[in-house]
């Protein structure tokens, strides 16, 4: 039994423990009976004593009701959509990780991570993520390409020709960054730029009603032309520039050493549950 499946028991276990599940005939009749504040009660204490970041009841294969990992999906192209418009934001990872903590290496956040790496595979990330500047960095990275950005262009991928691909890069460019300018109103705006706003919104309006940032719903908003991904790796990205503080939407090419870690990250989905 792999150490991820060893977790997962002892999770189980653990939930039926602190929902006063121990001793009854059918566990899960107990735990579907039970209370949604004692389940919620026992989501956050178990939750707090994980890996800082990271969520520990999420879905997994059952081979029932998810059937396959997703990104076997995507490789099959088993998808149920016919197009798609994916922004992630620079830095999703940050975050996720303690940035008041005493700094790991790359190798080590990697096999906390993911429990079931061998040395080989934890020292591949140490190579991958050496040269991208200091531990607490490099495991902001791992966090935020393993989990956020690279799943992402594996999605791109199962859309050949049909895919549209942004990034949010407004200072900080964390996670949820992005959400103000989905729901405007909510509070002001990082950038709050009318023509930001407006190019970065309507790409999905436009996106939503003819599956094409292109063909879009206002012809005057400043995003310029828009190449699917699968042409030439390209994304729209969507900053502002300092200090002046003008907006930047202008297409990019995905970086070549991302591209290369995500394939990396890809080919071990089958031990990053993924």
């Amino acid at each position: 039994m792999s150490i991820c499946a060893l977790i997962e028991n002892l999770l189980f276990s653990e939930v039926v423990a602190q929902t006063n599940c121990s001793t009854a005939a059918d566990a899960m009749t107990c735990l579907r009976a039970a209370s949604a504040t004692t389940l919620e009660t026992a989501n956050v204490n178990i939750s707090n004593g994980g890996l800082f970041g990271t969520f520990l009841l999420v879905p997994v294969v059952d081979g029932t009701f998810i059937t396959q990992r997703p990104t076997l999906s995507f490789m099959q192209r088993k998808i149920n959509g016919q197009a798609l418009l994916a922004v992630t934001n620079t830095f999703e990872g940050t975050v996720f990780v303690n940035q008041s903590a005493t700094a790991v290496t790359a190798a080590q956040y990697s096999s906390e991570l993911f429990p079931d790496f061998t040395a080989a595979q934890a020292n591949t990330v140490e190579n991958l993520y050496s040269g991208l500047g200091s531990d607490i960095f490099q495991t902001s990275a791992i966090q935020g390409e393993t989990i956020f950005i690279c799943p992402t262009y594996y999605m791109l991928s199962a859309f050949p020709g049909r895919s549209f691909k942004g990034e949010f890069a407004i200072p900080p460019g964390f996670h949820g960054g992005d959400l103000v300018y989905y729901f405007p109103g909510t509070s002001t705006p990082p950038f709050n730029n009318t023509a930001f706003i407006d190019a970065f919104a309507q790409s999905f309006t436009s996106f939503i009603i003819n599956q094409n940032p292109n063909i879009k719903v206002d012809p005057s908003t400043i995003t310029p032309s828009w190449s699917p991904f699968a042409v030439g790796d390209t994304e729209m990205l969507f900053n502002q520039t300092a200090p002046d503080g003008l907006p930047v939407v202008q297409p990019i090419t995905t970086s070549s050493a991302l591209l290369t870690r995500c394939q990396f990250w890809e080919s071990v989905g089958n031990l990053t549950a993924q």
